[in-house]
C-alpha cells in the first residue's frame, strides 16, 4: 500500500512538472521569409537562437558629404539564448561574430536583406565563414536573422555638433544556424 502510494506521489509530480513546461516546438521553417533571406536548399537548421541586446550607432559625417551627417551602425552586443532560454552564446562586432559558450565562433558576410516592418531592423542571410576553434558553430554554413524588432537607428539629431556621439538602441531577433546536409 505504501508502494502504491509512493507511485501515486511520484507519478504525480512528474506529471505536474511536464504540465508547466512549454510545449515543444516544431521543426524551422523559413517558408514564410522573403526569398532573398531565404537559404539554398541543401542546408538544415542546426543551432536555433533568441538574441536580445543592442546595437551601437555613431554620428558621422556621410561618405563624400562632409556638411551632412547620418547615424551609422557601430556595432551589436547580445546575449543568444536557445529556445528553451538557456545562454548559448553571445553576439557582437566588429565584425559581426557569434560565439557559442563552447567557445567555437564565426563571423560571416551578408548575402542579402529583407524589411521586416517599420522600427526594425532587416531580415538577413549571412553566408558564414569558417568556424575557429572546436565546438557547436564548425561546420555552420549560412546564419539567418528574422523576427526582428527594434534596433534601428536613432531619430535623435545627428549634425557637426554632436559627430562622434555614440547611441545605443535595443533589440530583439532570431539567428538561425544552418550547415550543409
Amino acid at each position: 500500500m505504501r508502494i502504491q502510494f509512493l507511485l501515486c506521489v511520484v507519478t504525480a509530480a512528474t506529471l505536474g512538472a511536464c504540465a508547466n513546461r512549454a510545449p515543444m516546438m516544431g521543426p524551422y521553417s523559413q517558408t514564410s521569409l522573403p526569398d532573398a533571406v531565404k537559404v539554398p536548399a541543401g542546408h538544415s537548421v542546426v543551432i536555433e537562437t533568441v538574441a536580445a541586446g543592442d546595437i551601437t550607432y555613431q554620428c558621422r559625417a556621410k561618405k563624400d558629404m562632409d556638411s551632412q551627417f547620418e547615424w551609422v551602425f557601430a556595432g551589436p552586443s547580445a546575449s543568444l539564448k536557445d529556445r528553451n532560454g538557456i545562454l548559448i552564446g553571445k553576439y557582437y562586432g566588429p565584425p559581426a561574430t557569434w560565439e557559442n559558450m563552447d567557445g567555437s565562433k564565426l563571423t560571416g558576410t551578408q548575402v542579402a536583406v529583407a524589411p521586416n516592418g517599420e522600427g526594425n531592423i532587416p531580415s538577413q542571410l549571412v553566408k558564414a565563414n569558417p568556424a575557429v576553434g572546436p565546438g557547436a558553430m564548425q561546420g555552420v554554413s549560412y546564419i539567418q536573422r528574422v523576427a526582428t524588432q527594434g534596433g534601428v537607428a536613432p531619430k535623435g539629431v545627428c549634425a557637426k555638433g554632436n559627430e562622434g556621439e555614440k547611441q545605443v538602441v535595443s533589440y530583439k531577433a532570431d539567428y538561425i544556424f544552418y550547415r550543409a546536409m
